[in-house]
């Protein structure tokens, strides 16, 4: 049976200050992309809304413009999966495996609240599935329960971009809250790595997560890693 991944992205182009663009990371879905492709897993895109998916201006620069960020932007057909993203209302979550969360400061804004996204979270978590984020993509786990009320990453050690690595890349002055306070206050065990920006993953059972842009490679590997060990 082939494994399948619902990848999240989304949809919010700029920070409260509109002259402030922002969105998906594209790095972190290229690299998580290649590696699930590679294991032949099936792969399909959700957003909060649905539909138009932009992308981070800084993600396509050196040096986060790599080869397989720039592998994604020069195919038309990958583009095109990006303007055609699904909602999580037409989503089974029966039908994967996996659910990933993608990063960028975007999803700040659109992860957190989304309850769309929290039902195939919860989920595909309680059926024991795996649930993954990497860097901001943890936003996204912020305030899905589970059914018996409890947050889902209370107790569970996870990471994600860190507030220091906000102030090193100079936005703390843009986004919304401080991710990393926001999860401890939810009762995560928060880890990360000794320096800022170093690739970093934690594997707690069915949840996995990177710390920043530098770790979608290792912490899809980590996923592969656990669904080919079913």
């Amino acid at each position: 049976m082939v494994e399948r991944i619902l990848t999240v992205v989304t949809n919010v182009g700029h920070y409260d200050d509109p002259s402030h663009p922002t969105g998906l990371w594209l790095s972190e879905l290229s690299h998580a992309w290649d590696v699930f492709a590679a294991n032949g897993f099936e792969q399909t895109l959700v957003s909060p809304s649905g539909g138009h998916v932009p992308l981070e201006p800084r993600s396509l620069k050196f040096p986060n413009y790599d080869r397989s960020a720039k592998a994604w932007h020069r195919d038309p057909a990958r583009m095109a999966l990006l303007e055609n993203t699904v909602a999580p209302e037409e989503i089974d979550s029966n039908d994967y495996d996996a659910i990933f969360f993608t990063g960028g400061h975007a999803v700040m804004y659109d992860f957190p609240g989304n309850t769309g996204l929290q039902r195939l979270t919860r989920e595909i978590y309680e059926r024991g599935g795996i649930v993954a984020s990497v860097c901001h993509g943890y936003c996204g786990l912020l305030e899905t329960t589970l059914s018996d009320g409890s947050h889902l990453v209370a107790g569970r050690k996870l990471t994600g971009f860190a507030w220091q690595e906000e102030v090193l890349a100079r936005v703390n002055q843009l986004v919304p809250y401080n991710a990393e306070a926001e999860m401890k206050k939810r009762g995560a065990l928060y880890e990360k790595a000794k320096l800022p920006f170093v690739p970093y993953t934690v594997v707690d059972g069915n949840l996995v997560t990177g710390q920043n842009p530098g770790s979608a490679k290792r912490t899809a590997l980590a996923i592969a890693d656990r669904l080919g060990s079913k």
